[in-house]
C-alpha cells in the first residue's frame, strides 16, 4: 500500500464499472437498484470506498472471488467483505503478514471481518441477482458471481487469459479439468467474462478454451511449452488457443502455468 498507481475506472455499461488499478489488479463496481456490489478490491492502493461513492450512495456489498492479497486487500476501506470459507485460511495468511500488518497501521486502516459466502447463495441487488458458483482450483475457495440478468461471469483468476497454477495449493490440472467440466453449462446462462485482470469483456468461450488448454497439458501436448520466470521461480507455460470471431479483452497470448508435477 506504499505506492499508489493510478486507478482507472471504465464505464462498461450504465449500470456497471471496472476498476482498473495500474493494470495490477481489476475489480467491479455492479449497481442494482437498492444496493451496490464491488467484487473484489484490489491492493488496496486506492480509496475505493471514495470512489464508489462518486457514483452512488446505495449500501454496498463486497465479494472477493478469492483469498489472494491482489482481490482482498482493498478490503480496508470497506466495513465487511464476502468470501468463500474454504480460502479464508488463505485469505487470512496475507492479512497476516507482518509487512500488511505495517502498512495498516501506517494508515490507521483496520482489515474488516471476512463473512462466509457460499455455493448457491444469491445476492438481490434490486433489478440486479448475483449467482455465487465454486471453482476451486486456482485456490481451495475460488467462486465465480453469475450477474444473471446482463448474462455476465465475474471469475477473478479462475477463469482468465493468464491461469496461475503453479501455486502452492493450487488443485491438479487433471483435477482442475474435472471442475471446469462441472461448470460448462454456465456457457448457456452466461454471455461474456469480465476476470480479475481483465482489460474489458471476453466472450464466455474463453472457458471452454481455457479447459482445452488445461487438456493439452495433461494429453502431454507441451513440447513448444516454454519456461515462465515468476516472483515464486520458474515454471512451464502453456499457450491456448482463442476462436476467431469472438471478442476478447486484448491479450498478446493466452496461457496456463503449471509445473510438472501438478498436472
Amino acid at each position: 500500500m506504499e505506492e499508489r498507481p493510478e486507478l482507472y475506472i471504465t464505464k462498461l455499461r450504465p449500470d456497471l464499472y471496472l476498476m482498473d488499478e495500474g493494470h495490477l489488479a481489476t475489480g467491479y463496481i455492479v449497481i442494482g437498484d437498492e444496493k451496490v456490489c464491488v467484487i473484489d478490491t484490489m491492493n488496496g492502493f486506492n480509496d475505493l470506498m471514495s470512489e464508489v461513492r462518486k457514483i452512488t450512495d446505495k449500501p454496498i456489498v463486497v465479494i472477493n472471488t478469492h483469498g489472494h492479497p491482489d482481490h482482498i486487500f482493498g478490503n480496508v476501506y470497506f466495513d465487511e467483505a464476502y468470501i468463500d470459507p474454504k480460502d479464508l485460511e488463505l485469505a487470512e495468511s496475507f492479512v497476516n503478514l507482518p509487512e500488511f500488518i505495517e502498512a495498516c497501521e501506517k494508515h490507521n486502516f483496520v482489515m474488516p471481518p471476512f463473512k462466509p459466502i457460499n455455493p448457491g447463495d444469491i445476492i438481490d441487488l434490486g433489478g440486479k441477482t448475483l449467482e455465487i458458483f465454486e471453482i476451486p482450483g486456482h485456490t481451495p475457495g475460488g467462486i465465480l458471481v453469475l450477474m444473471r440478468e446482463d448474462k455476465i461471469l465475474f471469475s477473478g483468476d479462475s477463469i482468465n487469459h493468464h491461469l496461475w497454477m503453479q501455486l502452492d495449493g493450487c488443485m491438479k490440472i487433471s483435477d482442475y479439468i474435472k471442475v471446469l467440466d462441472g461448470l460448462m453449462f454456465l456457457e448457456n446462462r452466461a454471455d461474456y467474462i469480465l476476470h480479475g485482470h481483465s482489460r474489458g469483456f471476453d466472450d464466455i468461450s474463453l472457458l471452454r478454451c481455457m479447459r482445452q488448454g488445461a487438456i493439452e497439458i495433461c494429453e502431454g501436448k507441451t513440447q513448444d511449452d516454454k519456461p515462465y520466470e515468476w516472483f515464486g521461480g520458474v515454471a512451464s507455460q502453456h499457450l491456448f488457443e482463442l476462436e476467431e470471431g469472438k471478442q476478447y479483452s486484448q491479450y498478446e497470448n493466452s496461457l496456463i502455468v503449471y509445473r510438472l508435477e501438478n498436472v
